[in-house]
């Protein structure tokens, strides 16, 4: 239901920017009314409603709200999609709400990524399936124990890794879908900690340099290099891959024994990738814990991305 929604209003914006840009005012068939591109790509005879709903003004006439944004309009017209369509009254309204942000983050990404000649981030693309596989509560997640309350799911039984610490309240709760089952990220906050003070520069009189190394992981500016395991390129986990690769390409496509296939490379792949992320953790936690005043990074292009 999620991703109708998504796909919903990726169509919509998608539609009405057509008709703005692109087909100009026409009367639309299927709603018999004249399409408006003046108001806002979704225009106030599209599936969203009108931009400048709600707008006050001034003693001296000047508008005092500003004119909403797509996804705004999208969001606060949510109850209405409920109305139509009641089985979305099952998901929690801040997962919905969530979900439409979700898709002006994927605008926002593109915008900046044309706007730095970044080719890495393509235009928001109808979602399926397969990369689909996560949401947002922003409010009413709890934990207590073993078990985690879920708005309009109820309390279900979970692996409980991290115990939260006295003093702390949970703000919001991601959960996702993994080769090895559901997964669930949770964000807590504390507001008597106090905020990290940066440093002046003049007050700092020791510094560690990280450098990226080829063969080795990194080199530290105090001779020491730390070494990569490479967990995904050593010859027995080449071999592993190489194995269950070839098991899924032979077998019948659409079949169930290609999905059971699929799914064991995807948790060797799974694997890898816990391996990879706690062995970072140990090493950051390392390097922080040597005694200097500050870090120096290199700003590298990592990913090899085009840049114009």
């Amino acid at each position: 239901m999620l991703r109708s929604t998504y796909n919903w209003s990726l169509g919509d914006r998608i539609a009405q920017s057509n008709q703005q840009f692109i087909q100009g005012d026409y009367c639309d068939i299927r709603t018999k009314r004249e399409a408006c591109p003046l108001t806002c790509f979704v225009s106030k005879n599209g599936a969203s409603g009108e931009p400048w709903k709600d707008a006050k003004f001034d003693q001296d006439g000047r508008l005092k709200n500003p004119r909403r944004s797509a996804g705004d309009i999208q969001v606060t017209a949510l109850p209405e999609l409920k109305k139509a369509r009641p089985w979305f009254g099952e998901i929690d309204s801040t997962v919905l709400q969530q979900n439409v942000k979700r898709l002006d983050t994927a605008y926002k990404n593109f915008f900046s990524a044309r706007r730095c000649a970044n080719e890495g981030r393509g235009f928001p693309k109808f979602k399926n399936r397969s990369n689909f596989t996560s949401f947002t509560y922003q409010m009413g997640a709890k934990v207590q124990g073993n078990k985690v309350y879920l708005p309009k799911l109820g309390w279900m039984r979970f692996f409980n890794s991290r115990v939260i610490p006295e003093g702390f309240t949970i703000k919001a709760a991601t959960i996702r879908k993994r080769q090895d089952g559901w997964y669930a990220s949770i964000r807590i906050e504390d507001k008597t900690i106090p905020d990290y003070v940066q440093k002046p520069l003049n007050e700092v009189n020791s510094i560690l340099g990280c450098d990226l190394g080829i063969t080795k992981l990194v080199h530290l500016s105090d001779r020491h290099q730390i070494d990569n395991p490479k967990f995904s390129t050593n010859k027995k986990a080449r071999r592993t891959l190489k194995i269950r690769q070839r098991r899924v390409s032979r077998k019948v496509k659409g079949s169930k024994n290609r999905k059971k296939a699929a799914t064991k490379l995807g948790r060797f792949h799974k694997k890898i990738t816990n391996k990879r992320v706690a062995y970072q953790w140990d090493i950051a936690n390392l390097i922080v814990s040597r005694k200097v005043d500050a870090i120096a990074l290199e700003d590298l292009n990592v990913s090899g991305s085009a840049i114009r």
